[in-house]
């Protein structure tokens, strides 16, 4: 196993009690739908996790891969002007993983974290596990309880 995919593992034992089955793809899944062909699931069960500058906040919104994320919808949520893709060293120095590999749980800081409402319509999603080529899956609604996300529609 990758060393991050690991370190993942131990984190989420750790911090939630959690032993998440990671599955790594020596071919990445880099975007949902090679990620979803990979699992052999569909495209909106993909919860991929995507870090947004928000003033001067970072949010991390879990959203569908079926979907993509409206910034002027988040930004009038998070009642702010603007938001943006959250600059990779940022990602790296305050969540604590690289993009492509963030998972939706286990960051290095405290983040807020927005959880695309439509995941909630499956039984089972799939998001990162520290690297782009690895990926658990999980119940949305235990996702959500262990991020302590707030469903948005996105």
């Amino acid at each position: 196993m990758h060393r991050r995919a690991a370190e993942f593992v131990e984190r989420a034992r750790e911090r939630y009690d959690l032993e998440p089955t990671v599955e790594e793809f020596p071919e990445g899944t880099k975007t949902a739908a090679a990620a979803a062909e990979a699992v052999g699931c569909d495209v909106g069960q993909i919860a991929s996790s995507l870090v947004f500058a928000a003033e001067d906040e970072l949010v991390v919104v879990v959203t569908s891969g079926a979907n993509h994320v409206d910034e002027d919808r988040l930004a009038a949520y998070l009642d702010v002007d603007d938001v943006s893709m959250a600059d990779p060293d940022a990602i790296s120095d305050v969540v604590g993983w690289s993009i492509g590999g963030v998972p939706p749980v286990c960051h290095d800081s405290a983040v807020p974290v927005l959880l695309d409402e439509s995941l909630l319509e499956y039984d089972t999603v799939w998001a990162a596990a520290g690297t782009p080529s690895a990926v658990f899956s999980i119940e949305p609604t235990e996702l959500r309880q262990l991020a302590d996300a707030t469903p948005v529609e996105v």
